[in-house]
């Protein structure tokens, strides 16, 4: 007895189906969103344009990835739903890579991690700053942040930890020498070293050893999980830009210290 047309059809379609699956898309044009309102990371200059660091780099991007590229910005709670309901095809805008953002997009690889650092005082520099170096000592940072849990979890044993309200709070009283040492941000510590005065008595010493379970994973490019062509091509454009110096002469211009 012979099949029914329709069914022998349907197989058909379906071994053609995994025989020959759709093409990649072809990207020449590609969307991308970002906040523009947290600088120097993206902003809006006075002729309302995107601007910053992350800009740049995806300007760098872009051009490896041999694409024109159109930016836009976006409230920050809009920018998920716009990648989602395809009214941008990335997002540049300091997106923190986790996993609750992972069940609803997909993300390149980091393109920026922001270091934890030490701070110290320079009349007063720490020799050893690891657990066992630091017994005795007292650390400051801010209460609630990653950096105050890297703190409670490796350096607790004989080290006397300080939270504070702010960063500000801490590093004043590292200043005033109530403190051995402040535990935070990088970046955020670098503007406060930019600010003179009190700032005048302190200088990074070294970076915090990397946890990614601590500090995560770094930041990345938002896109849509189907898109995985473009998720390749921005990988491997952060690869390029790593490799022949554009990341780091971008960087430079912003931060005399690295952010990989």
């Amino acid at each position: 007895m012979k099949a029914p047309i329709v069914v022998v059809a349907l197989i058909v379609s379906m071994i053609a189906g995994h025989a020959a699956p759709a093409a990649s898309k072809e990207w020449t044009t590609v969307r991308i969103a970002t906040e523009g309102a947290y600088p120097p990371f993206n902003f809006v200059d006075a002729q309302g344009q995107p601007q910053g660091f992350e800009i740049d780099i995806a300007r760098a991007l872009c051009e490896r990835m041999r694409v024109t590229c159109t930016f836009t910005t976006d409230d920050w709670d809009q920018l998920i739903p716009g990648l989602r309901q395809d009214r941008y095809d990335a997002v540049m805008a300091s997106l923190e890579i986790n996993e609750e953002r992972r069940q609803r997009i997909a993300f390149s690889r980091p393109y920026y991690r922001t270091p934890a650092a030490f701070m110290t005082r320079k009349a007063a520099p720490v020799a050893d700053l690891s657990p066992a170096g630091m017994k005795g000592r007292k650390i400051g940072a801010m209460a609630g942040t990653v950096y105050a849990a890297y703190l409670e979890d490796l350096y607790k044993a004989g080290t006397e930890i300080r939270l504070y309200a702010s960063l500000d709070e801490a590093s004043l009283d590292l200043a005033l020498e109530r403190i051995d040492t402040v535990l935070g941000d990088k970046i955020a510590l670098f503007e406060w070293l930019k600010r003179g005065k009190e700032a005048d008595c302190c200088v990074f010493q070294a970076d915090a050893h990397p946890s990614v379970s601590h500090f995560g994973e770094g930041y990345g490019v938002g896109l849509r999980k189907d898109d995985t062509d473009l998720r390749q091509l921005f990988n491997r454009a952060i690869d390029e830009i790593i490799a022949d110096g554009t990341y780091q002469r971008i960087r430079s211009g912003y931060w005399p210290f690295p952010l990989r």
